[in-house]
């Protein structure tokens, strides 16, 4: 008996118990369109969270209290996207700012199914494919787009009477 409650306290101690500071914020974006057609509601659902380990530092000599040591902050992002239908995506990198390109300002912004990029009149869409890129289609135009490493949107053209790919750069201005 004496062997199993020394072995469970043992046991107990060596348990290295590790804590952690987690910090949740939770954004909520409705977005309420009425046409011919009634009324459509788009939700948009942001979950920051924020996760940083409690690490102890060197044990001083002659104190009780051990310091911690600063860690780093893990940060994850979902956004989730709820369609006037009920369907929800989930979206890895929220890519909604506003973009120039050729002295215009262009607002990039999620909708049910992808983004839609709005300057003055102009809308074009975006839509993802199974290639991390997505299709580009303005009016008559259909193109190919993607991000590159600073977050720009570049579109590649296909003039098909030249025979050449025009590529079209959109440089994100503000993040939103």
């Amino acid at each position: 008996m004496k062997l199993v409650i020394l072995s469970t306290i043992a046991f107990l101690f060596s348990i290295q118990i590790e804590a952690q500071n987690t910090q949740t914020e939770v954004k909520t974006k409705t977005t309420t369109v009425k046409d011919s057609d009634g009324t459509h509601k788009t939700v948009k659902t942001e979950v920051i969270k924020k996760d940083q380990k409690i690490v102890l530092g060197d044990e001083k000599v002659g104190t009780k209290n051990i310091p911690t040591v600063d860690s780093p902050v893990e940060v994850t992002k979902i956004t989730k996207i709820t369609n006037p239908d009920g369907t929800t995506r989930t979206v890895d990198v929220d890519r909604s700012s506003y973009y120039e390109s050729n002295g215009k300002i262009y607002k990039l912004d999620l909708d049910a199914s992808g983004y839609i990029i709005t300057q003055g009149e102009m809308k074009a869409l975006l839509r993802k494919t199974s290639t991390n890129s997505y299709i580009f289609r303005s009016g008559n135009r259909t193109a190919i787009g993607y991000f590159d490493t600073d977050g720009n949107l570049v579109v590649e053209f296909y003039d098909d009477k030249l025979d050449i790919v025009n590529i079209e750069k959109y440089v994100v201005v503000k993040k939103q």
